[in-house]
């Protein structure tokens, strides 16, 4: 037997529960269960648990930046896991194709092996270079570019699990049937896409909607746009950014209470997460954080977000939205997103990821893969 932990509530494979506990054995969860452990040697959790966050749009965190180097991939999996997010995808933001490739090469070594003290790095998401320079928020214009399906398959390595496109690019529609196609999860994001454009994505198999709201057009009475062909479909995920600032907590509580099997909280977070206000930079942008809200360097444009899984967490049930909600939006949501196994659950055979958070929902413990951290 494994050490046992028992907990005043816990997010259980079938919700939120009161005294609650679970058997880590090794690496894994063993078991777990309502009421009196099985143990008397039980160690007494005052508090929550929960399982681990899942992030899986992130750029940065710690003053660094994913694209920028292996080194720099594990300051961030350390930034963030310190505040509870066991596994994460890097994203990889637009760049010249040569420096995209070169970002994808150098984090490919991260994927899949886990190292002390790091969260788990379960693959990487392609945010650009085909996106729409309408809606292109903090990326270089020009760099951005038509998927040809030639380039497709030069970015697209087998550790790319997630990539955001704007469909109404010219070869785009032919791009997410090949992605997939290869099992590679594909989001409309950074679009000016129209109603029907992103109906017709949806058809060719895209199954997110890369934070809804954000760089798509508005929805109007007359002109629904993306936004709303991806909140009513009833197969799209949807992530939202919930720092109060990049989209109204009020329409967060709203869009998940009538979608609330397919929400799934990002960060988008870029360097200045787990840091602190100053000058950084985003894919050769130059951005400026103040007051915790990054934004490009001289304009009002949102440059990603200092944002964290746990924060997000906080910032949704202090608007209202139910707890076990919120916390299934950063945890089962998206390993279910981007088809994840063994994580997201608290449930026999994963991995024995979880994380301590006090009343106020401040993390106060993590464990991953076993290992208090």
């Amino acid at each position: 037997m494994g050490i046992i932990l028992a907990a005043r509530r816990m997010l259980s494979p079938s919700g939120l529960v009161d005294d609650a506990w679970i058997e880590v054995d090794g690496q894994k969860i063993a078991a777990w269960g309502v009421g009196r452990p099985p143990a008397a040697a039980a160690q007494s959790i005052d508090g929550l648990i929960s399982p681990g966050f899942v992030d899986v749009h992130s750029h940065g965190g710690g003053g660094a930046n994913f694209a920028d180097g292996a080194d720099d991939a594990r300051r961030v999996l350390a930034t963030h896991l310190a505040q509870g997010t066991t596994t994460m995808l890097a994203s990889v933001v637009t760049n010249p194709l040569d420096d995209m490739a070169a970002s994808v090469e150098a984090l490919t070594p991260l994927v899949g092996a886990d190292e002390p003290g790091r969260a788990s790095l379960a693959g990487i998401h392609l945010e650009g270079p085909w996106l729409s320079p309408q809606y292109k928020g903090a990326h270089e214009v020009s760099y951005l570019r038509d998927p040809g399906l030639d380039e497709v398959k030069r970015l697209a390595s087998p550790v790319v699990r997630l990539v955001t496109m704007a469909p109404e690019r010219e070869g785009a529609l032919t791009a997410i049937e090949w992605l997939v196609n290869r099992s590679i999860v594909v989001a409309v994001g950074h679009t000016a896409a129209d109603y029907a454009c992103a109906k017709q994505a949806i058809a060719a198999g895209a199954t997110g909607a890369t934070h809804l709201f954000n760089a798509m057009p508005d929805i109007l009475h007359r002109a629904p746009g993306p936004a709303l062909a991806l909140w009513q479909s009833p197969d799209i995920w949807v992530e939202l950014v919930c720092d109060g600032a990049h989209v109204a907590v009020d329409l967060i509580a709203h869009v998940m209470a009538t979608k609330p099997g397919r929400c799934v909280f990002v960060t988008d977070a870029m360097a200045a997460a787990g840091a602190s206000d100053g000058d950084y930079h985003l894919g050769g942008r130059y951005v400026q954080v103040r007051d915790g809200v990054a934004r490009l360097a001289g304009l009002d444009t949102i440059a990603g977000s200092t944002l964290t899984l746990s924060r997000a967490v906080q910032v949704a049930v202090r608007a209202g939205i139910p707890l076990e909600l919120a916390l299934l939006a950063a945890t089962a949501h998206p390993a279910d997103y981007i088809r994840l196994t063994g994580v997201g659950r608290l449930q026999a055979g994963n991995w024995a990821d979880l994380v301590v958070m006090d009343d106020d929902l401040e993390v106060r413990q993590v464990m991953h893969r076993g290992e208090w951290v």
